[in-house]
């Protein structure tokens, strides 16, 4: 479950007299660099252990113990099931590990849009999430300086209504009680 914080994640720099939009780049990229690769850890790792998983149940599937002892005995062939399972999903996060790695991520000015690669603090009911909008791998709860976040995507009801939205901006999201109105309070 995620903790709700009002503790900044963007760390914009107060230049002398320089409007927001003109804080340098390299500055603002800091943070989501260290979040892109803090995904790519924990999606690394459920790659381990999703292999792991996978060989374990194709070892099971073909060990002599598993062979069938009557016409009823589905244990090898549950077993082998498993195992393409856990071998589909294993190949699934090798493919959002190709995608996080070959991701730019973008320096957002303080007046920019929410975009692939933007990390997004939306309020609703007084309190403010953070959340990350990634290529894939939604769902995956992480936690960068103290601050959680959840990895939305474009193909989300809220990653797809954030997209194009500014600070400021509502959105609103159907959920299983109706609809729900968020705030944009901060992009980077």
């Amino acid at each position: 479950m995620l903790t709700r914080v009002d503790k900044p994640l963007c760390r914009r720099p107060k230049l002398s007299n320089s409007p927001p939009s003109l804080v340098p780049p390299s500055l603002l990229r800091v943070n989501k660099i260290a979040l892109r690769d803090r995904i790519l850890d924990q999606l690394r790792n459920e790659l381990a252990l999703q292999t792991q998983a996978a060989l374990i149940s194709r070892e099971e599937a073909i060990s002599e113990e598993s062979k069938p002892e009557n016409q009823y005995d589905m244990h090898s062939q549950e077993a082998a099931y498993l195992a393409e399972g856990q071998a589909r999903l294993a190949a699934e996060i090798a493919a959002n590990i190709v995608l996080y790695e070959g991701m730019s991520v973008p320096a957002i000015p303080a007046d920019g849009l929410v975009v692939l690669g933007a990390a997004v603090a939306v309020e609703h009911g007084g309190s403010r999430t953070w959340y990350f909008i990634g290529p894939r791998a939604g769902g995956l709860e992480l936690e960068l300086d103290g601050i959680a976040l959840l990895v939305l995507t474009p193909q989300s009801p809220l990653g797809r209504e954030l997209l194009g939205k500014r600070v400021g901006d509502s959105v609103r999201v159907q959920t299983r009680s109706g609809f729900v109105t968020h705030r944009v309070a901060e992009i980077c």
